[in-house]
């Protein structure tokens, strides 16, 4: 994890110091087992408890206004901060139900756990198929709203190549394809963690994205996207998923990273 999370900051914060990166990549795998312990909590609580642990929202304006253009709101939710206790919340803000992209695990159990856990507040389950993009369309046509966590690595044929802090990044192109299709409108979303007296809590964040990201063409619009992740990762960088192998898949004749 240590020597991921290293190799990830070398590439995209080139212009930090060896000092500050490794003091970066300790505060990120702190936050990321964070995150681990507090999943249990999250997914087993009342929603209203795990709710109460919110803080702060800022930004709610951004969503509301989106939601009241009528055509679909994309709630573009990069891996920053308890990405679960905002889908919770996406919820329980008063902008109605939302539906959000789920990957099945291969445990059964699990599976009906996550699933539980997931849509306690209302938020209703798609899965990542042919079957679920459809769902998408028809919800965002409805004027509702679709969450999804747009900084996983695609399957080949779901993503292109895009910048990402300058590194190609195998990058999911569903986002970008659901707006055009629907005009939905797009806004950023995460839930950004603070201690007090010990004890972690909670800010809301919602953010505009990058204005290019409704670009008819596909390539600039997927820069875009990354671009905005950037930008919401600069709330608070030690709180990104930098474990992740994000670079995992790279173009034809490039070396692997990891």
């Amino acid at each position: 994890m240590a020597i991921t999370t290293l190799t990830n900051l070398a590439l995209c914060f080139p212009q930090l110091g060896e000092k500050y990166r490794t003091q970066l990549a300790r505060l990120s795998i702190l936050q990321t087992f964070q995150t681990i312990i507090e999943t249990g909590a999250v997914w087993l609580w009342p929603a209203q408890k795990t709710l109460s642990l919110i803080k702060e929202v800022e930004g709610l304006e951004l969503l509301q206004s989106a939601k009241a253009a009528g055509k679909g709101v994309l709630v573009l939710v990069p891996h920053i901060g308890n990405w679960e206790i905002f889908g919770l919340y996406l919820n329980a803000c008063g902008c109605g139900q939302s539906s959000q992209l789920f990957k099945e695990p291969a445990s059964k159990q699990l599976n009906d756990l996550i699933y539980r856990a997931r849509s306690r507040a209302g938020a209703k389950m798609v899965a990542t198929n042919h079957k679920g993009v459809a769902v998408l369309l028809q919800t965002l046509r409805r004027g509702e709203i679709v969450a999804i966590l747009p900084d996983q690595v695609p399957p080949d044929s779901g993503g292109l190549f895009a910048p990402f802090y300058g590194i190609p990044a195998l990058t999911m192109t569903l986002l970008n394809k659901l707006q055009q299709k629907t005009g939905a409108q797009i806004v950023v979303g995460f839930a950004i963690r603070s201690f007090n007296k010990g004890k972690p809590e909670f800010t809301i964040k919602f953010q505009s994205p990058d204005p290019k990201i409704y670009a008819g063409h596909i390539t600039e619009g997927l820069a875009a996207m990354n671009r905005t992740i950037e930008q919401a990762i600069s709330a608070a960088p030690a709180q990104y998923q930098w474990e992740y192998k994000r670079f995992k898949r790279r173009p034809i004749g490039e070396a692997e990273i990891y």
